[in-house]
């Protein structure tokens, strides 16, 4: 049973591990250079704080995720790993909601406050943008399955596996 906990933490951490570099590899990716009225705009993922957060984010993520595979199940550190877990989990929900708001203010503006949409003009720039968003959704998703699995086996008084 130990061994299929394990392959189970190991098959999610993996698959976590792919979606925050997906996410993070996307976002740099993001960047288009446009024409208007004459003015050369650049749009670059490195122009907004809270898209250089969601890379730095999803980058440690998937280092950690890697990382973590290596610690045997039954140590000291792996309760540790819970708790990192879900810090973990809290700073890529912070990324994610912080690179969801300025997303949106790109694609539909603010009349409140004047700021107009950018998408129209750099349509590129804000479908990679929205692909990083949506590979992060994915990697926030398999944390969440990951904290709560490994709640369950550290809580389960039957798994030989803490």
């Amino acid at each position: 049973m130990a061994k299929v906990h394990r392959l189970i933490s190991v098959v999610l951490r993996l698959a976590a591990a792919a979606a925050a570099a997906a996410a993070a590899i996307i976002m740099v990716t993001s960047h288009e250079t446009t024409s208007l009225f004459g003015l050369e705009l650049k749009a670059k993922y490195s122009h907004i704080p809270s898209f250089i957060f969601f890379v730095v984010a999803y980058a440690v993520a998937c280092a950690y995720s890697l990382l973590v595979i290596f610690v045997p199940p039954g140590s000291a550190a792996s309760r540790l790993v819970v708790m990192t877990d879900v810090l973990m989990g809290m700073v890529l929900t912070g990324a994610v909601a912080a690179t969801g708001a300025i997303a949106e203010v790109g694609r539909n503006g603010n009349l409140h406050a004047g700021w107009l949409p950018i998408c129209e003009q750099v349509h590129d720039y804000c479908n990679h943008v929205m692909g990083a968003l949506i590979a992060g959704f994915v990697a926030l998703i398999l944390y969440f399955l990951i904290i709560m699995y490994s709640l369950h086996v550290v809580a389960d008084p039957m798994c030989p596996c803490h």
